[in-house]
């Protein structure tokens, strides 16, 4: 058994991180500074916990659901897998696939797992279209079968819990905030994308609604534990009546299983 070492799977978030399409921007005032102050002192304004690596709670999208401060910290910590499913454009995540995944890694699925999905949108983490218009997600019976499986969480290397078509960035709720998309999958496929993504957030309803975690853009070093079983955290802050909280998501394994050949992700400002 080699050495356990920490792999980190977050984003970084600050002035200038992607943004997802409804989001403002939040700033960073400097209350003090070293020439005057001799100190550094930052202030967050128009600060929105979605952003970069995040956990959503329940109360984000169910009435009378939990709020951050409500959840043990059990709820962000435990076994994990990490599954190796490449996506692409508009594509949706089968069970499956999910399955399929799950039978090459060591102990396979279990009750009680995080489950870590690596589609490769990691990778375009950024204000571009690839990220955040063609974004992949769940089916709803992805979202369904996770349940059934009793796992504990679900985290994805994604805009969100839910197909980018399923959210108000096309044609659900005050949306489309995007609707450029809206006219390019009608080009495509000859109909609006209402009537195949006729739900507005299914999968955040299933999962948040049985108790399922469920972490929103996840990156880091993610490729390194793609196809490993290892323990998993992601502690938020204790924000009381929050509906979502960012959080720092890391890998513990052994250092003999990560995945040697796959290089470390370096930061420029904001973006990969």
């Amino acid at each position: 058994m080699g050495k356990q070492i920490l792999v980190d799977l977050s984003h970084p978030f600050g002035r200038g991180n992607p943004l997802w399409p409804s989001n403002g921007d939040f700033h960073i005032d400097r209350v003090q500074h070293m020439p005057m102050h001799y100190r550094l002192l930052q202030t967050f304004n128009d600060f929105h916990m979605h952003n970069s690596t995040h956990a959503d709670s329940p109360s984000h999208v169910i009435p009378e659901g939990a709020f951050t401060h409500e959840l043990p910290l059990e709820n962000y910590y435990g076994e994990a897998i990490c599954l190796d499913i490449p996506k692409g454009k508009w594509e949706l995540i089968t069970p499956e696939e999910i399955e399929e995944a799950a039978a090459k890694i060591e102990g396979g699925l279990k009750e009680g797992d995080w489950v870590c999905i690596c589609t490769g949108m990691h990778k375009r983490w950024g204000e571009n279209d690839d990220y955040f218009a063609y974004s992949p997600g769940l089916s709803i019976d992805a979202a369904k079968f996770l349940v059934e499986k009793k796992v504990k969480g679900v985290a994805l290397d994604m805009q969100a819990l839910d197909h980018i078509l399923y959210t108000y960035a096309a044609q659900h709720g005050p949306g489309p905030y995007v609707p450029r998309i809206v006219e390019e999958y009608r080009k495509q496929f000859g109909h609006d994308p209402l009537e195949d993504f006729p739900e507005w957030e299914p999968c955040h309803d299933i999962l948040l609604r049985n108790n399922v975690m469920g972490i929103e853009n996840l990156g880091g070093d993610i490729e390194k534990v793609k196809g490993q079983r290892f323990m998993f955290c992601a502690f938020p802050l204790r924000w009381y009546m929050g509906d979502g909280t960012i959080v720092r998501a890391v890998a513990f394994i052994d250092e003999d299983k990560i995945n040697k050949d796959v290089p470390d992700r370096v930061y420029k400002y904001g973006v990969y």
